[in-house]
């Protein structure tokens, strides 16, 4: 009996919550993280989402639950994309530096590298990249035929053959300055632009 579509996908995201958790576990086992009793702050969202969210370090609510973009920054972004008409299961959200510490810059750069893995994971079609420390981050990781992205606000770039890219301003210090507020939803809208421009499954 052939295979259908649907069996083929199901496939697919069933391997990807599965190197999703390997990756989970390496994180949590990772013997270079001065980080003490703290968790790694995790990716969350859809395993095989189009759309990436990468911002570069966590705040103390992410610390604290161990989830990336948990709290006010999280629930702006839901709103967002509820404006924006972008289905939240097309969405996932990780950061550069996993390490809860207060000092991002402490962060092993191992450990920074492993956001390529969670790129080959999930397979995006974009990579919202939010701030200047999350892009520089971005243009220093080996993503396989990668270019180097351009701090244009609001614009989709390529960045691989398979993938794009959006640079935004950072979402957390957005959230307390208006005029980086307006300056944020300019760009970020563009995303609602690019989702609505995809071809339907």
């Amino acid at each position: 009996m052939p295979v259908t579509d649907d069996e083929i996908r199901e496939k697919y995201l069933e391997r990807a919550i599965r190197e999703l958790n390997t990756l989970t576990r390496e994180l949590q086992a990772c013997p270079h993280c001065p980080r003490g009793n703290l968790m790694p702050v995790l990716g969350s969202g859809h395993p095989q989402a189009d759309i990436m969210l990468l911002k570069h370090a966590p705040l103390p609510s992410e610390i604290e639950e161990g989830v990336a973009f948990y709290g006010r920054a999280g629930s702006a972004l839901m709103k967002s994309l509820k404006r924006l008409q972008i289905d939240p299961l097309a969405v996932y959200g990780t950061l550069c530096a996993k390490c809860p510490l207060s000092d991002p810059s402490l962060a092993d750069p191992a450990c920074i590298a492993r956001v390529v893995q969670e790129i080959a994971i999930v397979q995006p079609k974009i990579i919202v990249v939010m701030g200047a420390e999350a892009l520089a981050a971005l243009g220093e990781m080996q993503i396989p035929l990668a270019r180097p992205l351009q701090p244009r606000l609001g614009e989709v770039q390529q960045l691989t053959p398979m993938i794009e890219a959006l640079y935004v301003p950072e979402i957390d210090s957005a959230l307390d300055e208006e005029e980086t507020k307006r300056a944020f939803w300019a760009a970020f809208r563009v995303l609602g632009e690019w989702y609505a421009s995809q071809p339907p499954y």
